[in-house]
Formats: C-alpha cells, structure tokens, sequence
C-alpha cells in the first residue's frame, strides 16, 4: 500500500507488519463538525478499513484540544464552564462521526488529561537548552532545532505568515525569534491554571499532542495527519519539539487532506461558512455523506455544494439496486492501494454497475454498507 508521505514530499511504501500506530488530530470542542472535520476523519477511517485488509491492526488515537484560546473564548462569551462546553460539543461530534460510519478510535484522549506529562515535556525542553522562560511564558527556541521546516518545507517569509494567521503571534516581543512557539503560558483570571515551575498557567496548544502522543503511543508514531492547514505551525512544532527531547525521528510518514471549501473559500469556525454534518444528516444517509466526501482524493481541495451531495445520493441508490455481488472488488482494491484513490475507484464500481454487476460488497471497501436488514 501507497501514500503519500507530506514530509517526504513523495508517494512512500507503508511498510507497517502487524501494528500500525496512528495518531490524528482531533477537534477543538466548541462548535459543531463540520465537513472539513468529516473529511479529514472520514480519510483517516478509510486508512484503517484499507490496512486491515491487509492484516494491520491500527492503534489510532484521536485527541480532543479541550483548553485552548478557542475553547476558552467561546466558554467566555457564552458564560459557560470550558469544559461543559466541551463536554456538550463532543457528544454531538460523536454521534456525527458515528452517523458517517466511523468506527470509534483507540483512544480520543483530552488535553487536560495529559498536564502532568506536558510539564514534564515543558521541563525537559529547558533542561535541555531547547526552551527558555519570559515572565511565567516559555518559548520553544527554532533556532536549536536545526531540522525546522522539514514537515512543511515553506521559507521563513511563509511561515511568518501562516504563524500570524494560524495563531502563532509571530509579533510577541517576549519570543527570541518570531517563530519561537508557546509550551506554556500564564492564565488569564477567569481561565483555568495548573501549577508549575514557571508558575500558574495552561500548555501551548502545540505541546498538548506531542505529549498525548507519546503517553498514548510511544516515541514514535507510523502515520501521522489531519488536515492541511495543520502543516504548519501545528505539525512542524510538534515534531520539532518531540524529536528535541526524543533525539530521534517522531513521525514515520505524515499524511494530509485537502481543504473542503464554500463557494471557493475554505470552510473554518472563524469564517463561519461551514456545512454542519449534523445538519445534513437530518435529511441526508451517513452512507451519502460519506460517498459525497470519497468522491474527491483526500488531498485535494475542493468545494461542498448541494450538487456533490445529490450525486452521491443517486450513487447509493444504484449501487443498492445493483444488488450483492464483487463487481469490480478488485480495481477497487487497487485504487485504494494507490494513495487511497477513491475517485478511480468509484468510476470502476459504476462502470461495474453500468455492465449490469451487483456492487453492494464491493462498496464495503469504502465504508459503505447498503445491505437492507
């Protein structure tokens, strides 16, 4: 099996034995999933269906960000605790996911679950050299890690860039260097603090997955991703840091999905042009969505409209009335070989389905179950 391998900037050979171990990033829990949410996890259960094909088991953990500036502005403005919103959102992203046909992660550990392994991170980096502290802030130091860039490959002008519009606060005058990132930060009076050593305070978002990701899986982690606009700062960071402390590489092959876009623009909380999945799923099937989404190669970025949707949905139903059968199993098969080509291997199941064979097992390789009960 193929992919493409972000870092490398090439298609790569997984070579994976029994176990995969794959990590994922999860949602913020503020706000509703929407479809760039549900691509990206859609992908990344595709990936899993498709290895154990092959007899690899994954571990796949999934983590939820439940304090960060995000989730701590929105808790604020709606008067609510930080973590009952959390707790609120999640139970809706969970029944959105399962209503797509995900099945459930290994793990979908919480941010706030993983303090005591983030100070120990946070300590370590200052022990080593790698970190330093300004009034109770630390700084993750680019300058000491000699390979930063290496996930995302940009020059210095971009990463300034997206840092600044990715959270990154490049103009902090505390930082040594503009792209110097937050491990840990003071806590404003209304938000949630953890003792330590630098004083009271809460992680840096970057942080919080390299420690759940070592506690959950190890030093290193065979497939790593989420969506491309977390390339950089979020990834670079993450394997920066983690291989500052491990000496050794943290990622064996990160993987990415493109942007699911509206009206040409993509879609994020900020800009509020989203398409909540709940929302479709009142009028729409899981298998339906799902399809619409598997239309596209993952890494392509495209645009959601109604028309995606109603071909999906006229999809499902020929495919359904098709009837049981293998037709086209094995082009299918090797489409998803093949970088998880969905595109290639939807157009064999409806030539299949145009020369009159049943489907309806074939389509299973997708994630898609049409057998009536």
């Amino acid at each position: 099996m193929k992919i493409f391998d972000t870092a490398r900037e090439a298609m790569v050979d997984l070579d994976l034995h029994q176990v995969a171990r794959i990590y994922t990033c999860g949602i913020t829990p503020y706000d509703a999933a929407h479809m760039g949410h549900a691509a990206v996890y859609v992908t990344f259960d595709l990936l899993q269906r498709n290895l154990a094909r092959h007899n690899v088991v994954s571990t796949c953990v999934r983590n939820v960000t439940d304090v960060d500036d995000d989730i701590l502005r929105k808790a604020r403005s709606i008067g609510a605790n930080y973590l009952d919103l959390a707790a609120r959102e999640m139970a809706k992203f969970d029944r959105d996911m399962a209503g797509l046909g995900l099945s459930r992660p290994h793990a979908e550990p919480r941010a706030t679950s993983a303090i005591p392994e983030i100070l120990t991170m946070v300590g370590d980096l200052m022990d080593g050299g790698f970190a330093y502290e300004v009034d109770g802030w630390v700084y993750f130091e680019v300058a000491k890690a000699p390979n930063f860039g290496k996930v995302s490959h940009l020059p210095r002008d971009m990463m300034l860039e997206l840092a600044a519009e990715r959270g990154g606060n490049p103009g902090d005058l505390r930082k040594r260097d503009p792209l110097d990132f937050v491990l840990w930060q003071p806590s404003l009076p209304d938000e949630p603090a953890w003792e330590s050593r630098f004083g009271p305070g809460r992680p840096g978002w970057h942080i919080e997955c390299s420690a759940l990701a070592m506690r959950e899986l190890g030093p290193v982690v065979d497939i790593h991703g989420g969506g491309s606009d977390l390339i950089f700062p979020h990834h670079e960071c993450e394997a920066a840091q983690t291989e500052a402390i491990t000496g050794g590489e943290f990622v064996k092959h990160w993987m990415h999905v493109g942007m699911v876009c509206l009206d040409g623009v993509k879609m994020s909380k900020s800009l509020g042009n989203l398409v909540f999945v709940g929302d479709l799923l009142e009028h729409s099937t899981g298998e339906e969505i799902r399809l619409a989404i598997l239309s596209h190669h993952y890494r392509s970025t495209w645009d959601w409209s109604d028309a995606v949707l109603a071909s999906a949905e006229d999809r499902v139903r020929r495919w359904r009335d098709s009837g049981p059968g293998k037709g086209a199993f094995d082009e299918v098969s090797e489409a998803l070989d093949n970088d998880l080509d969905t595109p290639t291997a939807i157009a064999a199941i409806e030539r299949a389905v145009a020369e009159g064979y049943g489907v309806i097992d074939t389509v299973k390789l997708l994630g898609i179950d049409l057998e009536v009960s």
